[in-house]
C-alpha cells in the first residue's frame, strides 16, 4: 500500500476528523442519543436529512402519552376539550415564532398542509396588479435557483398580469412571507406547515373563498361576508389538523432536550458536511483523476454560508460521468441512502450541470422527466448526487459513505491530492462562539474542476483485459437451446426450477401469483427484506397445494386457491405492484404468522384475485389492436429471459475486477440465480439477444416487450441473503454504461387452443432479429 493509501485511510479516522473538528456530538452524548432514541437505524447510513429528517422514538411516545392522557376537541367549539385544543396549539404557534427568532408583535404564524401549500396560499391570496400607464403594478422576482414551488408562483402572477423576474441573488431583505415544512425539521408529523407572515404584508392578502372557522359573520341569503381580523383565521379554512400541530410541542421539546439547541446542531452538522467535503474533493483514482465533481459555491469555510450539504457527480478514471441512477443502486447495496437526481429545483440543475434551456426541452422530447432514472445523455448528466446531515448523524455515517465511494467506484490503489491534505488535517479554532472569521470565498468548484480538464468528453467503460461487447460485429440469429426454467411463486421468494412447465394466461403456470406484504399492506421486496430469498415456495399440483420453507422452520402449506383457514370468508384487499393497484386475497393466519416468526416483523401472505385483469403498460410490446397482455404480480412483462453467453461475459468482468478465476462454475450458477429470470437460454454471443424481436421456444412464439433495468436486486446472493456491489458494478462497464440485462417477452395463449403449451428444457430457441442495428451497449 503507497503512501497515498495509507494518508486515505488515515484522513478517514474518527481520530483525524476530531483533530480538525472540535464542536461533534453535543458534549459526547450523540452515541447515547442515537442508542435511545434511534435504535431502528442500526446498519443503516441515512444521508437524505434534506429530503427529510428522522424523528426520535421519544418524540412518539411523548405525544403518544399526550395523546391517551387528554382529550382534545374540536378549536371551533367552546366546551373544555376544544379550549384546551386551542389554548394548545396557541402555545404551538408561540413556539414557532419563538424557534424563528421572532414575536407575535412581529409575525403570524397560518398553519397549512406543508410548504408548499403555504406558498400557494400566497400566490392566490396576493394581489397582483398587471403595469398601467399610471403605475408600475405588481413584479414577482424570483431566484434562478429557487425550489419548483416557489417558481410555480409565476404561473398565477403572469396569468393575473404582473410582471415576472428570474434574478440572481444579491443581498438579503426581511421577508413578509416564510413557508416553513415541520417533516423537514423534526421528521414528524407530515403534511403540516405554515406560513410566517410579517404583520405589516397581512393585510393585503386577499382571498375569494371562505371555509369554516374564517368568518366573523355571513349571510347565506346575501352576499355578505367579514373575515376574522387575524391573518390566521382569516386563512386557515376549515378545521385545522389540531393533533399534528399539538404534536409540535413535543417535536421543539426533544429537539432541545437531545441537542441543546440549533447551533449546536448546525456545528455538529457542518462539521460531517465539512469534513465529507474536504476527502471528496481530494480523492484521486490511481492515475492521478479526480473522482467527484462537487457543485458547491463555497468552499465549506463558513456554517453561516453554507449548510450540512453536498451535492456532486462521480467520475471514473478516464474522466467520464457515472450516472446517478448508478450511484444510487450501489449505494442501496451498502444500506446507503441518498437522494438523486434535479431535486425539484432545475435551475440549479442547469447552473451546475451546465444544461442550457434549450437541452432541458430536448431531454424532454427525448423521454427524460423529473424523477426517472435517464441520468446520463450523450456522457453528460441529467442530474447529481446529494448527500446531507442531520442531527443525529454520526462520523460512521460519513465514513461508511466515503469507503463506499472508494470501494466502488475508484480505480485503485486510491490517492489523495497532495494539495489538500495540508488543508485536511488543519485545526478549527476551538471559540465556539466565533470560530469562523470572516473568509472570502474562492471561484465556485464547478468553474475551477472545469479548468483543470476534469470534464473530459464520455468514454466506453471497460475493465482491463475484458473487452466491451461492439455493436454490429455479432453473430445474431442462430438457434440456441432453452437451458433452464424458472418460477418464482412468491415475488422476491426464491427460484422453483423445473424441467418443464406450463403455461398460463399470465405467465408460467403459478409464477408470481403470491407476494408478502408489510402491516400496512405494501409488498416486500429484497430490497427492503434480503431474506425472502431464503424462502422457498414448493408448488405440488397434485395436492393443489403451496408450501413454503425457510431454515429453521418447519414447512407450512397453503391451497392454491383461497385461504388455509376454510372457517374464514377469505378478506379481499387492495395491493400495488408497479404503481398498479391489485385485488388480491389473504392466506390467512397461519402463513402470516410462520412470515413474521421468520422476518421478525408483522407479515402476511396475499395472493393475486383470479376475478382481477391487470394489464401490461403501455408501450411494452403491445400492438395497437391486439388484445391486452394480462400480468400476474410481476414488476413489467409475463416473462424474463437472460443468455447465458452473456453472463459469462459478464462473470469474465467480474472475475478481472476482483482479480480471481476461481469457482468460476459455481459463480456461473450464482450469477444465473441473482437475474431471477424465468428462461435461461443458450446464446451463440453474449448480448446477441439485445437486437431479437421475436423467439420462438419450441413451438410456442414469444415477442419481445424491451429490455430489463436492473436495480440493486441482483446485489442480493440468492443461497445467503448477503449484499455485494457486484455484479451490478460491473454490469454497468460491461454494458458501457447501461444496467440493463435480459429481455421481457409476453405470449397470449389462443383462445381457441385446446392443449396447455408447456416448456421444457433443451428445446430450440430460434430469434427474429430487427432489420435496425442496435444501439450502443
Amino acid at each position: 500500500m503507497d503512501d497515498h493509501a495509507l494518508d486515505f485511510n488515515h484522513l478517514c479516522s474518527f481520530e483525524s476528523f476530531r483533530s480538525t473538528w472540535n464542536f461533534y456530538g453535543y458534549d459526547g452524548t450523540v452515541e447515547d442519543v442515537i442508542k435511545e432514541d434511534f435504535a431502528r437505524i442500526k446498519g443503516i447510513t441515512y444521508l437524505d436529512h434534506a429530503g427529510t429528517t428522522l424523528y426520535p422514538e421519544s418524540l412518539i411516545k411523548g405525544f403518544l402519552q399526550d395523546m391517551c392522557s387528554n382529550i382534545y376537541g374540536n378549536p371551533h367549539s367552546n366546551n373544555p376539550s376544544s379550549r384546551l385544543t386551542h389554548d394548545t396549539v396557541e402555545r404551538a404557534r408561540y413556539r414557532v415564532l419563538q424557534h424563528f427568532n421572532t414575536s407575535p408583535e412581529e409575525y403570524t404564524v397560518i398553519f397549512t398542509s406543508g410548504s408548499t401549500a403555504a406558498l400557494k396560499l400566497v400566490a392566490e391570496s396576493f394581489p397582483w396588479k398587471a403595469p398601467t400607464a399610471e403605475e408600475l403594478g405588481s413584479q414577482f422576482c424570483y431566484l434562478t435557483d429557487n425550489h419548483t414551488s416557489v417558481v410555480g408562483i409565476r404561473a398565477v402572477a403572469s396569468a393575473s398580469g404582473a410582471v415576472v423576474l428570474p434574478i440572481l441573488p444579491e443581498e438579503e431583505h426581511p421577508a413578509d412571507f416564510v413557508p416553513i415544512s415541520f417533516y423537514k425539521m423534526f421528521g414528524f408529523p407530515t403534511g403540516l406547515g405554515a406560513l410566517l407572515v410579517r404583520n405589516s404584508a397581512a393585510e393585503i392578502l386577499r382571498k375569494a373563498y371562505f371555509g369554516g372557522g374564517t368568518a366573523a359573520a355571513y349571510l347565506a341569503g346575501e352576499d355578505y361576508y367579514v373575515p376574522r381580523p387575524a391573518a390566521s383565521g382569516r386563512f386557515e379554512d376549515g378545521t385545522i389538523s389540531f393533533l399534528d400541530i399539538i404534536a409540535l410541542h413535543h417535536c421543539f421539546e426533544t429537539l432541545q432536550r437531545l441537542t441543546g439547541g440549533m447551533d449546536r446542531i448546525q456545528l455538529h452538522t457542518f462539521g460531517l458536511a465539512r469534513y465529507t467535503y474536504m476527502l471528496l474533493s481530494s480523492l484521486r483514482h490511481s492515475n492521478g483523476r479526480p473522482v467527484a465533481q462537487i457543485y458547491s459555491s463555497t468552499e465549506y469555510d463558513d456554517p453561516a454560508t453554507q449548510g450540512a450539504i453536498l451535492n456532486f457527480s462521480l467520475l471514473n478514471s478516464q474522466g467520464s460521468f457515472v450516472g446517478y441512477s448508478q450511484v444510487d443502486k450501489l449505494a442501496s447495496l451498502f444500506n446507503i441512502q441518498v437522494r438523486t437526481g434535479c431535486f425539484c429545483n432545475t435551475g440549479a440543475c442547469q447552473l451546475y450541470l451546465g444544461i442550457s434551456n434549450q437541452e432541458v426541452k430536448s431531454n424532454l422530447e427525448a423521454g427524460h422527466v423529473c424523477g426517472d432514472n435517464v441520468d446520463l445523455i450523450e456522457g453528460r448528466p441529467t442530474g447529481s448526487v446529494r448527500i446531507s446531515f442531520g442531527y443525529m448523524s454520526t462520523f460512521s455515517d460519513c465514513q461508511n459513505f466515503l469507503k463506499f465511494i472508494v470501494d466502488c467506484f475508484v480505480q485503485g490503489p486510491v490517492k489523495v491530492g497532495k494539495e489538500n491534505v495540508e488543508r485536511l488535517r488543519s485545526t478549527i479554532p476551538s471559540n465556539t462562539q466565533q470560530p469562523f472569521p470572516h473568509l472570502t470565498n474562492g471561484q465556485p468548484n464547478c468553474e475551477r474542476r472545469e479548468e483543470e480538464g476534469n470534464l473530459s468528453p464520455a468514454a466506453k467503460v471497460t475493465s482491463p483485459g475484458v473487452p466491451a461487447v461492439t455493436p454490429g460485429k455479432r453473430s445474431v440469429g442462430s438457434p440456441g437451446t432453452l437451458a433452464n426454467i424458472f418460477l418464482y411463486p412468491i415475488k422476491s421468494c426464491a427460484a422453483l426450477e423445473v424441467s418443464s412447465w406450463p403455461l398460463g394466461p399470465l405467465g408460467l403456470l403459478y409464477d408470481r401469483l403470491w407476494m408478502v406484504v408489510n402491516m400496512n399492506g405494501v409488498c416486500l421486496s429484497q430490497k427492503q427484506e434480503p431474506r425472502l430469498c431464503l424462502i422457498r415456495p414448493q408448488i405440488h399440483l397434485a395436492t393443489k397445494e403451496l408450501s413454503l420453507q425457510a431454515p429453521g422452520m418447519d414447512p407450512v402449506f397453503v391451497p392454491l386457491e383461497g385461504s388455509s383457514e376454510k372457517d374464514l370468508t377469505v378478506q379481499v384487499c387492495q395491493s400495488k405492484v408497479c404503481g398498479d393497484r391489485v385485488q388480491t386475497l389473504d392466506c390467512g393466519e397461519r402463513v402470516a404468522a410462520w412470515l413474521s416468526e421468520f422476518l421478525g416483523k408483522p407479515c402476511r401472505l396475499i395472493r393475486q384475485s383470479p376475478n382481477f385483469t391487470r394489464d401490461m403498460k403501455k408501450g411494452r410490446g403491445k400492438v395497437p389492436g391486439e388484445s391486452p397482455v394480462s400480468l400476474s404480480l410481476v414488476n413489467e412483462a409475463q416473462y424474463l429471459m437472460i443468455n447465458k453467453a452473456s453472463i459469462k461475459l459478464l462473470l469474465e468482468h467480474i472475475n478481472q475486477r476482483q482479480g480471481s478465476d476461481n469457482h468460476q462454475h459455481s459463480d456461473e450458477q450464482q450469477l444465473i440465480d441473482r437475474f431471477r429470470a424465468n428462461l435461461v437460454i443458450w446464446g451463440k454471443e453474449p448480448f446477441e439477444e439485445d437486437d431479437w424481436m421475436n423467439i420462438m421456444i419450441g413451438d410456442t412464439p414469444f415477442k419481445v416487450a424491451g429490455p430489463c433495468g436492473r436495480c440493486q436486486m441482483i446485489g442480493v446472493d440468492q443461497s445467503t441473503g448477503a449484499r455485494s456491489q457486484q455484479p451490478l458494478q460491473s454490469l454497468s462497464a460491461c454494458r458501457n454504461g447501461k444496467v440493463t440485462f435480459g429481455l421481457y417477452l409476453i405470449h397470449q395463449l389462443p383462445e381457441n387452443e385446446a392443449d396447455t403449451p408447456t416448456l421444457s428444457i433443451g428445446s430450440p430457441v430460434i430469434p427474429q432479429v430487427s432489420n435496425c442495428s442496435s444501439k450502443a451497449n
